[in-house]
């Protein structure tokens, strides 16, 4: 009989704990930006007793990112608290491309998960109304969301999650669709990828959180 493997938010039951806990997780969510990026995942709807979902924003980016979730994650082991998934989200926006790759390079040497966008993380946001695969500045971003929302784009809408969410599902293909296509172009390296984005990952992988339920 093959055997079911198991997935990464269902921990292993090596003793018994108390029934509210008992397949309680700890994700880590450590966010580029202090605002726009933090406040999306804060507002996914995850039953507490079956996962804590921590979502940071530190105002750091690319490797300092990564060194920060790393002191994160070290911090939370300390207090017998540790994390089970671990994320780290970023931006490319103007950073030089060799602080995006090591970024890259540190969070896959510390199995950190990595949720980028390129250049913006409204690219996410854009996708969720039509699909894109050639470049725009992070200005446009903005103008052609404004286009779609009933009022004017703004990083700290902490409504952004409701406002969207009715076109998850059409951002979660195109983004898809966009992975496909840099398969296609030939081109493996996230940096070099404009536009670009693995959110969606990180989305599919808190909906499923969400549909565990109540304990």
């Amino acid at each position: 009989m093959a055997r079911t493997r198991r997935k990464p938010w269902q921990a292993v039951r090596h003793v018994r704990r108390p029934e509210a806990t008992r397949n309680r997780r700890r994700v880590l969510i450590v966010c580029e930006d202090s605002k726009s990026a933090c406040l999306y995942f804060k507002a996914f709807n995850i039953d507490p007793e079956r996962a804590e979902v921590v979502s940071v924003g530190t105002g750091m980016n690319t490797d300092s990112l990564v060194a920060e979730t790393v002191r994160l994650k070290n911090n939370a082991t300390q207090q017998g608290q540790p994390f089970g998934n671990i994320w780290c989200v970023l931006d490319r926006d103007s950073f030089p491309l060799q602080n995006y790759s090591r970024a890259f390079q540190l969070a896959g040497n510390e199995r950190f998960q990595m949720a980028w966008a390129n250049e913006a993380f409204e690219l996410w946001y854009l996708l969720h109304f039509n699909y894109h695969d050639a470049g725009i500045s992070r200005t446009e971003y903005q103008q052609r969301l404004n286009a779609h929302l009933t009022e004017p784009y703004d990083k700290a809408d902490d409504r952004i999650f409701e406002k969207i969410y009715p076109y998850q599902q059409a951002a979660m293909r195109n983004a898809r669709r966009l992975e496909k296509h840099w398969r296609e172009m030939g081109e493996r390296f996230p940096e070099r990828q404009n536009p670009s984005t693995s959110v969606h990952k990180l989305v599919e992988f808190l909906n499923e959180l969400a549909e565990l339920g109540p304990t």
